[in-house]
C-alpha cells in the first residue's frame, strides 16, 4: 500500500461522517420518545382512580380508617397519573440538547465551506408512485443548502443519487431536522400529506402540532400570495433560540418544528419551499416564519 492510499481522512470527510452519525442519533432518540409517548398514563390513572373511589365508598360504609387511607392514596396517585403528562418536558430537555449538536455541526460545515446560500425543501415523489431503481432516492424528503444565493436547484438526476455533497450546483443535501415530526403528523392524519390540499393542511396542522404533539402552545397559519405566514407561540424548541449559543443554521433550515412545517407545506403543494423570513420575538417567546415557493 503506498503512502497516498494510507493518508488520513480529510476534515471535510470527518465532518460529513459526524453529521451523519448525529442524524442517526436523532432518529434513534425520536423513536425512543415515540415509545414514551405511547405509554398509557391516562389508562394507569383510571386504573388507580376506580379502586380508590371504591375503597373510599366502602370506608364510609364500614367506617374503616384503613380503607379511607388506601382510597385516598389510590385516588391521589390516579389523579396524578391522569393529569400529569411529562411528554413536553422530555421533548424540551432531550431533543433540544441533541438538536443543538446537529445544528452546531451544520454551522461548522457551512462556515468551513463558506456557504452563504439558502435552504430549499424539495418535496419527494408520493410513496405509491412507481419509480425505477435508480430514482428511488426521489421518494425521500431533502433540504438542499446552497453555497450562495445564486446557486440553482439540483436536477432530478442529482437528487436521485442521494449524495451529501454536490459540486454542481455547489451545496449539501441534508435530511430535514423536522422529518421525524413530519412522520408523526402523517400518522395522525392517517394519510400521506401529498394527498391533501393546502386548505386542509392549514386547517388541520395547527391542531396536530398543539393538541396532539404538544410542540407549541398555539400555531396560526395564513395563506398569502406565493407564500405562507406561520406564527408559533411558545414552541417546545424555544431554548434553541433563547439559549446562550444560538446556531446560525437555525435561520437557514429552521428548528425541527419550523423544518417540519416546511416539509409539510412542500409535500402538500408539491413545490420547492424555502424559509423567506424568520423573526424571533423573545418577550413573548413567539416565532414568525414566512415560507415561499421556488420554481425549479
Amino acid at each position: 500500500m503506498n503512502e497516498k492510499d494510507a493518508s488520513p481522512p480529510s476534515e471535510q470527510e470527518n465532518l460529513t461522517e459526524k453529521i451523519r452519525r448525529l442524524q442517526r442519533e436523532v432518529k434513534i432518540l425520536k423513536r425512543q420518545l415515540s415509545n414514551v409517548e405511547k405509554v398509557p398514563s391516562g389508562g394507569v390513572g383510571v386504573a388507580l382512580l376506580i379502586p380508590g373511589i371504591i375503597a373510599l365508598v366502602f370506608s364510609i360504609l364500614k367506617e374503616s380508617q384503613i380503607l379511607a387511607f388506601i382510597g385516598l392514596s389510590l385516588t391521589f396517585w390516579g389523579a396524578l397519573f391522569f393529569f400529569i403528562r411529562p411528554i413536553r418536558y422530555v421533548k424540551a430537555s432531550l431533543l433540544d440538547s441533541t438538536a443543538t449538536s446537529t445544528y452546531l455541526t451544520i454551522d461548522r460545515i457551512m462556515r468551513d465551506m463558506k456557504f452563504e446560500g439558502k435552504s430549499y425543501y424539495i418535496p419527494p415523489y408520493p410513496k405509491d408512485v412507481y419509480l425505477p431503481e435508480h430514482l428511488k432516492g426521489l421518494k425521500e424528503m431533502t433540504v438542499f443548502v446552497s453555497a450562495n444565493t445564486h446557486s440553482r436547484i439540483p436536477s432530478i438526476e442529482e437528487l436521485a443519487e442521494g449524495r451529501f455533497l454536490l459540486k454542481n450546483p455547489n451545496g449539501v443535501c441534508l435530511s430535514p431536522p423536522g422529518l421525524g415530526i413530519l412522520e408523526q403528523i402523517e400518522a395522525r392524519l392517517g394519510t400521506d400529506i401529498s394527498k391533501i390540499d393546502l386548505e386542509t393542511l392549514t386547517q388541520t396542522l395547527p391542531t396536530i402540532l398543539t393538541s396532539n404533539l404538544h410542540l407549541a402552545k398555539e400555531v396560526e397559519m395564513e395563506v398569502e400570495e406565493n407564500s405562507i405566514y406561520v406564527k408559533i407561540m411558545d414552541p417546545v424548541y424555544r431554548n434553541l433560540y433563547w439559549g446562550e449559543e444560538m446556531p446560525r443554521s437555525l435561520y437557514s433550515i429552521g428548528c425541527p418544528l419550523v423544518s417540519a412545517i416546511a416539509c409539510a407545506i412542500a409535500k402538500a403543494m408539491g413545490k420547492i419551499t424555502t424559509i423567506q423570513d424568520y423573526s424571533v420575538l423573545p418577550d413573548d417567546q413567539t416565532l414568525e416564519v414566512r415560507y415561499s415557493f421556488v420554481e425549479a
